[in-house]
C-alpha cells in the first residue's frame, strides 16, 4: 500500500503544481475529509472544502508560478512544501510559502492541515 500511495501523493502534488487543486480536492479527498488552516478556519467535509477552494480559485487573476520544494510520506501521514506566488482579481498579490500535511486513508485524504512556512 505504501507505493501505491507514494504514487497518489506524487499525483495530488503534481496537480497541485498545475494549479488543478479544485480538481486535486475532488479527487483526492474522502467525503468526510477534514481541515484546518493556519488562521483556524476549518471545514468539516468535502463538500465544505470544494465550495472553499471554487471560491479561492475563482479569485485568482493570474498565476505567477507553483513551487513544489519538498516532499515526505511516513506511513499514512505525508508533508508537502510549496510556495504559491499569484494575482489575485482585486487587485492583492499572494505570496505563501505553505506546508501541506495529509493524513491518508485508502488511497484518500482524511485530513489536511495547512501551515505557513
Amino acid at each position: 500500500m505504501e507505493n501505491n500511495l507514494q504514487q497518489i501523493f506524487a499525483d495530488k502534488n503534481a496537480m497541485v503544481k498545475l494549479g488543478q487543486v479544485v480538481e486535486a480536492t475532488d479527487k483526492f479527498f474522502a467525503e468526510n475529509a477534514t481541515t484546518m488552516d493556519h488562521t483556524g478556519t476549518k471545514t468539516k467535509n468535502k463538500a465544505e472544502m470544494l465550495e472553499k477552494m471554487r471560491g479561492f480559485a475563482g479569485s485568482i487573476k493570474t498565476v505567477n508560478g507553483i513551487t513544489l520544494h519538498y516532499t515526505a510520506l511516513n506511513g499514512k501521514v505525508s508533508f508537502a512544501e510549496f510556495t504559491f506566488d499569484f494575482d489575485m482579481q482585486d487587485g492583492s498579490k499572494i505570496l505563501w510559502h505553505e506546508i501541506i500535511r495529509s493524513v491518508w486513508e485508502d488511497g484518500k485524504i482524511i485530513e489536511e492541515q495547512y501551515f505557513t512556512a
